[in-house]
C-alpha cells in the first residue's frame, strides 16, 4: 500500500473595501520537503474579506486534491490561514450563521474527507506567500487582466520552510500549543527559529496540569509557562443621543438605544473584527446600547452573545441624564465628594466607584476562568472598561479620571494564569475612520 502524501495548504483572501474588489491566493506545500507544489490565485470581483478567505481555502483544497487524482487514499492536508473565522468555523468550534458563508463552508468541507484535513490559525506575517498571491490577483483584476502563475513573484516573499518530521499528519496547533510553550520556556535565551511546520500532533501531547497558584511574576525574570492568556477586547458601545452631550448615562437611567451614528460605529466595529478574525467569544453588558453594538458584531462573525450583568454601567442615581455642569450646579458638594473619594456614591442612592470595581472584578474573574486561552470581545461602558484597565495597572481609582475613552473605541487587556495582566491597547478608534 502506498504511503499517504502529507500536504500543507496556506490560503488567504482580501477585499479592498470590505466589500470591495477582492481576490484570493493559495499555495500547496509538500510537508516532507517544504517544496511548493502548486499555486492558485484569482480576482473574484466585489466581495467581502470573509468570502475571499473561503474562496482561497476552496482553491487550496481543490489544488491539493488535483495533485494526486489517481491515489487510492486522499492526501492528509494541514490548512494554515490567518483568518480566525475560517479556521474556527471549519474546525467546528464556531457556528456558521452568515448566509454567504454556509455554502462556501459546505463546498470546502466536501472536497476532501473531513478526517484528512486539519486547521491551524497563523499570524499574517507567517502567511506571506498566500497573501502575496491574493494581492497579485487583486492587482490583475484592477488592471483588467487575469492572474498568471508564470508572472508571479509571490514565492520570493515566502519564509524559509523546515520539513515536518515524519510523525504523522500535523494537527490543529491548539492541540499541542501547551507543549510548544513549555519547550520555549525551557529553552529561554535560545534564538527563535520561526520553524514553519513545528506544530502539535494531537491532544495526547498536552502536558500534566500545571500549578499556577504561585505569587504573580514581578520584574523581568523568566516566567513559568502559564499558557495562553484570556484576552479581553474591550469595546465601548456606540453613541446614543446622550453621548454627544456628555450626559451621565448609567444603569439607573432611561437605557437609551444607539443613535444613527452609534449604529454606524457598531457596523464599522463589526467590519473591523471580521477582517481581524481573532474574536472567539462575545460578552455584553445587559444594557440596550451594548446589546445592540454586540449584536452587530455577532451577526457579522456568526457568534452568539452572552450577557454578563456585572458589566453594566454605574448607577449614577439622581445625576442620570444630567451634564457635568448641571450636576455641579445642583449637587456641587456631592459631586466634589464623589470626585475625591471612590467610596462616595452619587446623589440619590447611586453606586460608588468602589462598588462598581467590586462587581466588575467579580465579572472579570468569572470570564477569565470561563475563557482561559481565548479572545473575548467584551462590549461594555466607560466605567467598567476604565476599571478593568485601572485594576490591570494596579492604579488608584482616581486614575480613571486621567483616561479618555471614546464611543466605540477598543482597548485590550490580557489575563494570565498567575494573576498577571497586560494592558495592550487603550482607546483605539482607527477602525472608525
Amino acid at each position: 500500500m502506498s504511503a499517504v502524501r502529507r500536504l500543507v495548504v496556506e490560503a488567504d483572501g482580501g477585499s479592498r473595501g470590505n466589500p470591495g474588489p477582492a481576490g484570493y491566493g493559495a499555495v500547496v506545500i509538500d510537508a516532507a520537503t517544504g517544496e511548493t507544489l502548486a499555486e492558485a490565485a484569482e480576482y473574484i470581483g466585489v466581495a467581502t474579506n470573509n468570502v475571499a478567505e473561503y474562496r482561497g481555502l476552496i482553491a487550496g483544497l481543490t489544488a491539493a486534491k488535483a495533485l494526486f487524482p489517481d491515489a487510492g487514499t486522499s492526501p492528509e492536508v494541514h490548512v494554515r490561514m490567518d483568518s480566525k473565522l475560517v479556521v474556527e468555523q471549519m474546525s467546528g468550534r464556531w457556528k456558521i450563521k452568515h448566509p454567504d458563508m454556509k455554502p462556501l463552508a459546505a463546498r470546502a468541507a466536501a472536497i476532501l474527507p473531513p478526517s484528512s484535513v486539519t486547521y491551524e490559525w497563523i499570524p499574517r506575517a507567517q502567511n506571506k506567500h498566500a497573501d502575496r498571491l491574493a494581492n497579485e490577483a487583486m492587482d490583475a483584476g484592477r488592471d483588467g487582466r487575469p492572474w498568471e502563475a508564470s508572472a508571479s513573484t509571490a514565492e520570493l516573499d515566502a519564509p524559509a520552510r523546515t520539513p515536518l518530521p515524519d510523525r504523522g499528519p500535523p494537527g490543529d496547533a491548539a492541540a499541542g500549543a501547551a507543549k510548544a510553550r513549555a519547550a520555549l520556556a525551557a529553552a529561554r535565551g535560545a534564538a527563535d527559529t520561526g520553524t514553519l511546520f513545528e506544530v502539535g500532533t494531537g491532544a495526547s501531547e498536552e502536558p500534566e496540569p500545571r500549578d499556577v497558584t504561585a505569587a504573580p511574576q514581578v520584574g523581568w525574570a523568566a516566567a513559568p509557562d502559564l499558557g495562553a492568556p484570556a484576552t479581553f477586547v474591550l469595546l465601548r458601545h456606540g453613541e446614543t443621543r446622550l453621548t454627544p452631550e456628555k450626559r451621565f448615562s448609567g444603569s439607573g437611567g432611561t437605557d437609551p438605544e444607539l443613535s444613527t451614528t452609534g449604529r454606524e460605529q457598531a457596523a464599522r466595529a463589526a467590519a473591523h473584527f471580521a477582517a481581524l478574525g481573532s474574536v472567539q467569544e462575545i460578552v455584553s453588558s445587559p444594557l440596550r446600547r451594548c446589546r445592540e453594538t454586540a449584536a452587530a458584531v455577532a451577526e457579522r462573525l456568526g457568534l452568539d452573545v452572552r450577557i454578563e450583568d456585572g458589566l453594566r454601567e454605574t448607577d449614577f442615581g439622581a445625576w442620570e441624564g444630567l451634564t457635568f455642569g448641571e450636576v455641579r450646579e445642583r449637587y456641587g458638594d456631592d459631586l466634589t465628594a464623589w470626585l475625591a473619594d471612590p467610596e462616595t456614591a452619587p446623589t440619590g442612592g447611586g453606586e460608588s466607584f468602589a462598588e462598581v470595581a467590586e462587581r466588575v472584578a467579580a465579572a472579570r474573574d468569572r470570564l477569565t476562568a470561563r475563557y482561559a486561552g481565548r479572545t473575548v470581545l467584551v462590549v461594555t461602558h466607560v466605567t467598567p472598561i476604565k476599571t478593568l484597565v485601572r485594576l490591570a495597572l494596579e492604579a488608584p481609582a482616581q486614575a480613571m479620571f486621567r483616561m479618555e475613552l471614546s464611543a466605540a473605541s477598543i482597548s485590550t487587556v490580557a489575563y494570565y494564569g498567575d494573576g498577571n495582566a497586560s494592558v495592550r491597547l487603550l482607546n483605539d478608534t482607527s477602525h472608525l475612520r
